[in-house]
């Protein structure tokens, strides 16, 4: 390719383990080593290209001559455990081939939810970048309970496109992108183009995980893509088997589906927000405080609360439901969850008053909350 301006300067790759077996039981090694291809001549030009990569799974089958486990979770991780090294040992000698150098980042939910080690989480990310080094980035699967796993890896790209400030996020699947309707059943389905916003119509079109391989299904790419959105990131969902689709996607052209950024997108200590605490419990509010979230862009306070579900402490990340139990927010409680029962509809200026003490007029202030 002749020098040019890429639109993007910074994208995160998500490769799913349907790419990268092309849908069989093994690593399709000539496939991979034409997605490095791509991305190899587009960090010439100078784009900076964040790998998020499944198939460990796959991998570790593949190298044990895919053996007959039981289906339990000991199975699968003992097969991550063998996969992992043997997938970024095929990434290092696939982008060594091109003269470039690979890091290896394996995450959990627990490296994502607490803020100091989110943040380290991010400096490594742009250390390596800053070195030219190629990030390549899994969840450590081989250690992760139900309890710390972020689950899929296309939330994981979307957390890590938040962590990198990335430009784009590309998720490469076995599909061309999101349909009407399941076109691998439907043959009068028709490929959705663009989508603004991810709304509860387009939800219903995503089924379940295409392929046994897999842990994800445009389910999880719909989370993923609504997580970037808000963040102000593009997304594409596109075919990972579509000729050069990397290098058309970072260099401006079409395929797939689009998800459009978000006008307004969010700061970086609310995408930390959207991005990685798990709540622990919710706060059931009423239609005057909906409105004053929503319309007015208020704090949270304790008069507009009429319930409480769940137990936690004071700093702990809670869902905020209106009064019909829809979803409304995401914010982080300044009282725990006995505090806060005891002020539950009160005036801020009795709160003091009720408790003994304050940490504030309001139960979850506006800098701490996402509007969901």
């Amino acid at each position: 390719m002749n020098s040019i301006t890429l639109p993007y300067r910074r994208v995160v790759v998500k490769l799913g383990t349907s790419v990268l077996t092309s849908g069989g039981t093994s690593l399709d090694r000539a496939h991979m080593v034409e997605l490095v291809r791509q991305m190899a001549r587009l960090k010439r030009e100078g784009c900076e290209v964040i790998l998020v990569t499944s198939g460990a799974i796959a991998a570790g089958r593949e190298h044990l001559g895919h053996p007959k486990l039981p289906a339990n979770v000991a199975s699968k991780q003992m097969l991550a455990a063998v996969g992992q090294s043997q997938l970024i040992q095929t990434w290092e000698q696939l982008f060594n081939l091109y003269g470039m150098h690979v890091g290896q980042m394996l995450l959990t939910r627990a490296d994502l939810d607490d803020r100091e080690r989110y943040l380290n989480a991010r400096d490594t990310l742009n250390a390596l970048l800053d070195c030219g080094i190629v990030p390549i980035v899994n969840e450590n699967d081989a250690v992760a309970t139900a309890e710390i796993k972020v689950g899929d890896n296309d939330n994981l790209s979307a957390l890590v496109a938040l962590l990198a400030d990335a430009d784009k996020l590309i998720l490469l699947t076995d599909q061309h992108g999101l349909f009407t309707a399941d076109p691998r059943s439907n043959p009068d389905a028709e490929l959705i183009k663009e989508v603004g916003r991810i709304t509860d119509d387009i939800r219903r079109l995503a089924g379940g995980s295409g392929t046994n391989l897999g842990t994800g299904g445009m389910a999880t790419k719909l989370q993923a893509a609504d997580k970037a959105q808000r963040a102000g990131i593009p997304v594409v969902i596109a075919a990972g088997h579509a000729e050069g689709i990397i290098e058309t996607l970072v260099m401006g052209g079409e395929a797939g589906t689009r998800f459009t950024a978000h006008a307004c997108p969010l700061d970086a200590r609310k995408q930390w927000l959207l991005a990685a605490p798990a709540p622990v419990a919710q706060l059931h509010i009423d239609a005057g405080a909906v409105h004053a979230l929503i319309e007015k862009g208020s704090s949270l306070l304790p008069k507009g609360i009429v319930a409480i579900e769940g137990r936690f402490a004071r700093g702990a990340t809670v869902n905020i439901c209106g009064p019909g139990g829809q979803l409304i927010g995401r914010g982080i409680a300044r009282y725990d969850e006995a505090s806060l029962g005891k002020i539950l509809g009160c005036h801020s200026e009795r709160i003091e008053g009720q408790l003994g003490f304050s940490y504030g007029t309001v139960a979850v202030h506006r800098n701490d909350l996402v509007i969901l």
